[in-house]
């Protein structure tokens, strides 16, 4: 799949969204992206995760485990695994850090590979790289449906999307004249209590 392939299946979904969106990282776009809409139907999440188990086998090899971050990556975790014939787990937050719980374990051999659904910063993803460096086994990559950063995010190890789209984004003082004349509105889950 391509870029516009990619993006032809969020407009599908109803899920690209055009206003003025505070992203999970603070920053302003005119473009949100809610991968919820998307991850709710199960042969969109299969069809986008198929496209992108080709890309990452070719690229990084077997894989062994497919860790995603909670929340956002738990989909894609698990259908990204069942198209690479692995174990999928995740990682979620203790004290705001991310840790693998539920009897989840990581051996020495395996090949893990970190599955996100959509990159913005990095944050998430070097936050999970960081947590799954204190474990056995090799972050051979990280895997994502859309990059939005376009490639120019850091996430800390190698990444294969399946769409890398640069979405304009903005910082909060520094936002231009039709995002300024329209609310803003903040439909992702970080930092919610």
């Amino acid at each position: 799949m391509n870029n516009d392939q990619v993006l032809q299946v969020f407009r599908d979904a109803g899920a690209l969204l055009e206003g003025h969106f505070i992203l999970s990282s603070g920053r302003r776009s005119p473009v949100f992206l809610q991968k919820a809409l998307v991850f709710a139907q199960p042969e969109l999440s299969a069809k986008l995760c198929a496209a992108l188990a080709e890309k990452v086998k070719s690229r990084l090899g077997e894989i062994d485990v497919v860790v995603g971050p909670a929340m956002g990556g738990v989909i894609p975790s698990y259908e990204l695994a069942r198209h690479l014939g692995c174990r999928a787990v995740f990682v979620e937050r203790v004290d705001g850090a991310f840790e693998l719980r539920r009897s989840f374990e990581i051996g020495e051999t395996d090949r893990v590979l970190i599955a996100e659904d959509i990159v913005t910063t990095g944050l998430s993803f070097r936050e999970t790289v960081e947590a799954l460096n204190k474990l056995p086994g090799t972050v051979v990559g990280g895997s994502c449906i859309i990059d939005r950063s376009g490639g120019e995010a850091d996430v800390g190890c190698d990444l294969v999307s399946l769409a890398a789209i640069k979405f304009p984004d903005y910082d909060a003082d520094d936002l231009p004249p039709e995002l300024q004349a329209i609310p803003a509105y903040k439909p992702g889950s970080r930092g919610l209590k």
